[in-house]
């Protein structure tokens, strides 16, 4: 059975609001101090050997939260907050910094462009849940939601990636100077699965773009077809008639 323009445009609509959704989370994580939000956060370090660090350190896109009972506790939002530990940003000390962030501006960077890409990433994303409203009933309203879609992930993948690379490669240089590191499972969970869900949304509204196309241009060919001898036909058999005995 065929599926219809509206249930491939719910569709689209369904996986483009669990992709939003995931994106605000994470990119909210951080601002306040309640649940979910102090839940969610990109790397977590043991600093309690670092001068003035907190025993447990979180990096989040906003400021690098203390942690107490295993919630984050954050001070005042800076956004596009950098990873960079050694900088007056983070810790202003070089003491017990693993010396992989010492004298690079690499990971200030990584994970300071990330944060416009994200910014890119939700706007696209938001004309995208407009737009697929209409992609429920019109052809056009599906494949402009499809663009602003295919924005938004090729957006989010940049955005994943960046964060993704410089947070693993942090964790690791933690690690590795004994400080013992994670990555927060939320954020980077929540991000790949955005990315997934955009794939999704893309798929459905290109497919309900196509419904019914071939049918209606098929139809419409034969029908001007039938009219076609239909006329010509006539007046030759009003013809034959006349001429019959």
């Amino acid at each position: 059975m065929p599926v219809s323009r509206a249930a491939l445009g719910f569709l689209g609509l369904f996986f483009t609001a669990g992709a939003l959704l995931l994106m605000w989370l994470t990119f909210l994580g951080g601002v306040r101090n309640t649940n979910p939000l102090n839940q969610i956060y990109f790397l977590q370090v043991d600093t309690s050997n670092i001068p003035g660090a907190p025993a447990l350190s979180r990096w989040t896109w906003w400021n690098l939260c203390a942690v107490e009972n295993g919630d984050s506790q954050c001070g005042s939002s800076h956004p596009d907050y950098p990873f960079d530990p050694p900088s007056h940003r983070n810790f202003n000390t070089e003491e017990n910094i693993p010396r992989a962030f010492i004298g690079t501006s690499h990971y200030f960077l990584t994970s300071r462009f990330s944060w416009p890409f994200m910014i890119i990433a939700l706007f696209f994303g938001v004309i995208s849940f407009f737009t697929g409203m209409l992609a429920m009933c019109t052809r056009i309203g599906s494949y402009l939601s499809a663009l602003m879609a295919w924005l938004a992930l090729v957006f989010q993948i940049i955005t994943t990636c960046l964060i993704t690379a410089v947070y693993v490669q942090g964790r690791d240089h933690f690690n590795a100077n004994n400080q013992r590191a994670r990555l927060g499972v939320k954020a980077f969970a929540f991000m790949w699965t955005a990315v997934a869900c955009w794939m999704l949304a893309c798929l459905m509204y290109c497919m309900g773009g196509s419904v019914g196309r071939k049918d209606r241009g098929y139809s419409g060919r034969k029908q001007r077809r039938r009219g076609f001898f239909s006329s010509t036909r006539q007046p030759s058999v009003e013809r034959n008639k006349e001429v019959a005995p």
